[in-house]
């Protein structure tokens, strides 16, 4: 009888592993990007006529009309993509410049430019 009851409180000690590992991969991966989806699917819906945007293929362009579902984005001068509103990733600012790389460093073992005469 001893026994009996002392195994019990031996199979709540090992499941508390597996509840605080699914307790801390709620808190770091589930909670963060439900988060940021409900960030995302906000800003698709306040999406207005001049805004520019990027979308996931990475193109960047003005809206200049709007659907339910379809946006119609502006890249070029005369030149207007239909899009769905969902491949949307994000505003641009205007006048934004992209991330610029590092420069990468110079070496002199390259080649270089060499006149011919």
């Amino acid at each position: 009888m001893a026994q009996a009851a002392g195994g019990s409180g031996g199979g709540l000690m090992q499941m508390a592993p597996l509840v605080l590992i699914f307790v801390v991969f709620y808190v770091l991966v589930i909670r963060p990007q439900s988060k940021k989806a409900k960030e995302l699917q906000g800003m698709l819906k306040e999406l207005k006529k001049g805004d520019d945007v990027v979308t996931q293929g990475g193109i960047i362009g003005r809206i200049t009309g709007l659907k339910d579902d379809e946006v119609t984005l502006q890249v070029q001068e005369g030149v207007r993509l239909r899009m769905l509103r969902s491949s949307i990733t994000g505003l641009r600012k205007i006048g934004e410049k992209p991330a610029e790389k590092p420069a990468e460093k110079s070496s002199d073992s390259g080649p270089k430019d060499v006149k011919a005469s």
